[in-house]
């Protein structure tokens, strides 16, 4: 009797460490899924003009206060909850495609953008660049993680590529830069191959409300976009303050045309207040060697000035094969 008595206690002894095993290896298994992030709560570290951030793994609720990383949001298929305009007027940018962009808040001008506005979002990753918003990266921040470039315009190539760190498509902007790449390539030999494309200087001006005309350099977006073709430059080029632009009035708009085959021209603002009418009609314009030829061309600011991007310079680039190869 003792003996079973025994027995039993040494099985009931046994089932009980086993049970108190079982639901221990159960709560340290729940503790251990409750630690790991769900895919929706995976997130990564981008490196930024402010230091690293930590960004969603695959964000859901982009906001992007500048053309430049609306242009990349586009590109890499990605449409923004919101986005800033440029100018007086609400709106995008005419180039991008409107079912792209429909749908998305605008949330103020560029420069100033409605923080309020933004918030209302909710917001899981915002873009920008410090020389836009720098100023407002502790207000920014406290609404999402921000990711900020230094600067915009001339490395837009550099700053594509942190867009698409920060919107988790670094595989998809791989092949953008790719077919971007080869479609220069095809203007290249579509204007006469490398040697004639080098041979053609071209000239890029500027009309601007409240500013003088701006005749650019080469280190800007648009330069680049000439350059990835390989076309020549004139010398007021290299004369452009950091590289720039060089800015004249309508009284020396004929410097623009030194040594330029072609000129391509835009305006931003109001035409006559952007002294772009009486130039256009000036003598030293007319009689620049390549309005003689008929190599001026009229092209809009929204797309080759204002269009910071692939989405924009694959855009520029079809349009400046037309008008280089017209005959």
């Amino acid at each position: 009797m003792t003996r079973n008595l025994r027995s039993r206690g040494l099985v009931a002894g046994c089932l009980a460490a086993t049970a108190a095993l079982t639901l221990s290896a159960c709560g340290s298994s729940d503790a251990d899924a409750d630690k790991a992030p769900s895919a929706e709560n995976k997130t990564h570290t981008v490196k930024t003009a402010m230091g690293d951030v930590k960004v969603p793994a695959n964000p859901k609720r982009v906001v992007v206060l500048d053309t430049a990383e609306l242009d990349s949001a586009i590109t890499l298929g990605v449409k923004p909850v919101g986005a800033t305009h440029t100018t007086a007027e609400p709106g995008f940018l005419s180039y991008l495609p409107k079912d792209k962009v429909a749908g998305i808040k605008d949330v103020g001008e560029m420069m100033t953008p409605n923080l309020e506005a933004v918030a209302a979002l909710k917001p899981d990753l915002i873009l920008t660049s410090k020389v836009r918003h720098g100023a407002l990266y502790d207000e920014l921040k406290a609404l999402a993680p921000t990711v900020m470039t230094e600067n915009t315009g001339y490395p837009w190539k550099e700053n594509f590529q942190v867009h698409a760190d920060a919107l988790g498509k670094k595989a998809e902007a791989k092949q953008v830069v790719a077919d971007y790449t080869a479609h220069a390539a095809k203007v290249t030999e579509a204007v006469g191959g490398k040697d004639k494309a080098a041979k053609t200087n071209v000239n890029v001006v500027r009309f601007i409300e409240g500013a003088d005309i701006r005749i650019y350099g080469k280190q800007n977006y648009i330069a680049t976009v000439l350059a990835d073709v390989g076309l020549g430059r004139p010398a007021i080029a290299d004369k452009a303050k950091d590289g720039f632009s060089y800015d004249v009035s309508p009284e020396k708009i004929n410097l623009a045309g030194e040594d330029a085959d072609v000129v391509f021209h835009s305006t931003y603002g109001d035409p006559k207040k952007a002294k772009q009418t009486q130039t256009l009609d000036s003598g030293l314009w007319k009689n620049m060697p390549a309005a003689k030829a008929d190599k001026v061309f009229g092209v809009e600011d929204e797309l080759w000035i204002q269009g910071i991007g692939y989405t924009a310079a694959n855009k520029i680039l079809d349009e400046m094969q037309g008008h280089l190869t017209k005959k």
